[in-house]
């Protein structure tokens, strides 16, 4: 078995993009900030969120069947930090930024990197997380997104957003 500790200090050098998950539905709207979460296919397009299943606003995902992967750019530092606290009520982290509404019902970020609207099509549990299997419906590019927020060796970075030429 592999020590917790050790675990922990080798992930924390598999740098990740900093995300907020969110959904809204009868269920209520809640939120999250994760850097787990990865590309699974093309084809359909899905994604995979990892959940903590302590984390409070698990079940209001699951009811609500729907999210959204709005990944962060540099000037949301704060905003993550806030997502992830457990001391901020859902109201404070929605009202500190600007939010739409995607074709899901989910939280949309109005100024992020990229946002992908999504359905969860599975639920997996595995140790102490949820791992979610998520079919994207929509995927929102911003423009004017200059970098994206990072989290690795137990801090964020900021990368410059390439676009295609």
């Amino acid at each position: 078995m592999i020590d917790t500790a050790l675990f922990r200090d080798g992930m924390s050098r598999l740098a990740g993009a900093v995300n907020l998950i969110t959904t809204d539905g009868a269920a209520g709207r809640h939120g999250f900030t994760a850097s787990a979460v990865c590309s699974v296919t093309d084809t359909p397009a899905t994604l995979l969120v990892c959940m903590n299943r302590a984390v409070s606003a698990r079940a209001a995902f699951e009811q609500n069947g729907t999210l959204c992967v709005n990944v962060l750019c540099g000037v949301h530092e704060p905003l993550s930090n806030l997502f992830a606290s457990r001391a901020a009520s859902m109201e404070e982290r929605f009202a500190a930024a600007q939010w739409r509404t995607g074709d899901t019902g989910a939280p949309i970020l109005a100024d992020g990197a990229v946002a992908f609207d999504c359905t969860i099509d599975l639920i997996q549990e595995v140790g102490t997380h949820s791992v979610l299997f998520c079919r994207i419906v929509g995927v929102h590019l911003f423009e004017d997104a200059v970098d994206t927020l990072v989290w690795g060796s137990r801090r964020y970075h900021r990368l410059p957003v390439q676009t295609r030429p």
